[in-house]
């Protein structure tokens, strides 16, 4: 019964996707701090070369990509044995009710935060989908 509680986040890899610099060092440092283990990839081409290659624990996935967008990538990642692995897909753009919608039903995304990202609500999502339990409640006091 010891294994049922909450994973160790050290053990899962998260492949960080967006083209804007700031706001992939802003994830990879809300990923870290959290006890994560991160990988990032700048475009679309990359992403998909780093999920098939490493197999991430989850990815977070800019929306609005160069060449092929975030929403090519996610279609893309469906086709082969990378289709289990979870999708956060995150945005900047204003998006309409029927869009997020369509989105949110495509079989491997998971989760849907709009820019500014809150970096507790991202922390908490990321918890939640991978069953883990924060770096810092996993440590026992006085270690």
């Amino acid at each position: 019964m010891e294994n049922t509680g909450p994973g160790d986040p050290t053990e899962k890899l998260i492949l960080i996707v967006d083209d804007d610099d700031s706001v992939m060092e802003l994830f990879d440092f809300i990923a870290r701090k959290e006890g994560f283990k991160t990988v990032k990839a700048a475009s679309g081409e990359a992403a998909i070369k780093t999920a098939r290659l490493l197999r991430p624990a989850l990815i977070l996935l800019d929306l609005m990509l160069p060449k092929p967008g975030g929403f090519e990538v996610m279609r893309e990642l469906q086709g082969d044995d990378t289709a289990d692995i979870p999708i956060v897909m995150v945005t900047g753009r204003y998006m309409d009710r029927s869009t997020l919608a369509m989105i949110k039903q495509e079989p491997n995304v998971k989760g849907f935060m709009e820019k500014p990202v809150d970096p507790q609500a991202l922390a908490t999502l990321l918890h939640t989908l991978l069953k883990t339990r924060a770096a810092s409640a996993t440590k026992s006091p006085g270690i």
